[in-house]
C-alpha cells in the first residue's frame, strides 16, 4: 500500500504551508518527519487524517494499483502530541469501551487489563480516572488504542517526548513491530530518535517535502547536514 501526496497545497491566512507537495510513503517503512516549529508537520497530519481539508491537490491511498481519495477515517490512526481521552473514564473503562466499538477491527481481543499492562500501566493505576493519569500515562493509553486496531496508516505527532527512558524504549519496540503492516510516520525534534527508528527521514522545509538519502542516516555528520538543510 502507498500513501501519496499529489500537488498538495495549503494556506492559512495567506501564509503558505504546502506548495505543490508531491511525496509517496509505503507500507513496511517508518518515516521520520523533521521540520522547524511552524513548518506544518501537524497540519500535514491533520490533512491526512481528514481533520483539515487541503486547498487543492490530493491525498491518495493506493492499494494493489487502485487509487482512492475517499478512504475511510478508520484507515488512519493519529496519536496527538496532547492526548485526547475522556477524563471521566478509568483506564479499564476506556479500553473496554474502545474494544466494544472496534471489535471488528481488532484481530486478537484481550482483556482491558492485559492491554494496559502491555504498555506499562500497572494494575493499581488501571482503575484510576484518566484525568488523574500523568501526561506520559495518558500518552501510553492513547498510543495503545491506536496500536490495537493496526491502522494501515499510523501518524505519531511527537510520540515519545513525555516518556521516561524505559517507557520510551518499550514504545520504540512496539512502533518497530507495527511497520510490517502499516505506513508509520512520526514527527519529532529529536534527531537521534529518528535515526534509531526510521527507514527514511523526510524534511518539511520551504513548503516542500524532501527525502534524505537513506544511506546517509547513520553517518557521523548527518545531524550537521540536516541542520544545514533546515537553516538554508
Amino acid at each position: 500500500m502507498k500513501l501519496m501526496l499529489k500537488n498538495l497545497n495549503k494556506k492559512f491566512d495567506g501564509n503558505i504551508i504546502f506548495s505543490d507537495v508531491n511525496f509517496s510513503f509505503e507500507t513496511g517503512k517508518i518515516y521520520g518527519l523533521l521540520g522547524r516549529n511552524g513548518a506544518g508537520k501537524t497540519t500535514l497530519f491533520n490533512c491526512i487524517s481528514h481533520n483539515l481539508k487541503s486547498d487543492s491537490g490530493g491525498i491518495i491511498i493506493e492499494t494493489e494499483g487502485v487509487e482512492t481519495e475517499e478512504y475511510p477515517d478508520t484507515a488512519v490512526g493519529y496519536v496527538y502530541t496532547t492526548p485526547h481521552l475522556p477524563a471521566f473514564m478509568t483506564g479499564v473503562e476506556f479500553v473496554k469501551y474502545f474494544i466494544e466499538i472496534n471489535k471488528n477491527r481488532i484481530t486478537e481481543i484481550k482483556s482491558p487489563e492485559s492491554y494496559l499492562q502491555s504498555v506499562g500501566i500497572l494494575p493499581e493505576d488501571q482503575n484510576r480516572l484518566l484525568r488523574d493519569y500523568s501526561h506520559g500515562m495518558q500518552n501510553k493509553v492513547q498510543m495503545l488504542v491506536s496500536f490495537m486496531v493496526h491502522p494501515p496508516i499510523l501518524l505519531l505527532d511527537e510520540p515519545l517526548t513525555s516518556f521516561d527512558v524505559v517507557a520510551a524504549h518499550e514504545m520504540k519496540e512496539i512502533i518497530l513491530s507495527l511497520k510490517k503492516d502499516s505506513i508509520v510516520i512520526f514527527s519529532t525534534h529529536i534527531l537521534q530518535l529518528a535515526q534509531d527508528l526510521c527507514d527514511e527521514i523526510v524534511l518539511l522545509h520551504h513548503h516542500q517535502l524532501k527525502g534524505i538519502d537513506t544511506m546517509r542516516i547513520h553517518d557521523r555528520d548527518f545531524e550537521e547536514e540536516v541542520i544545514g538543510l533546515l537553516t538554508d
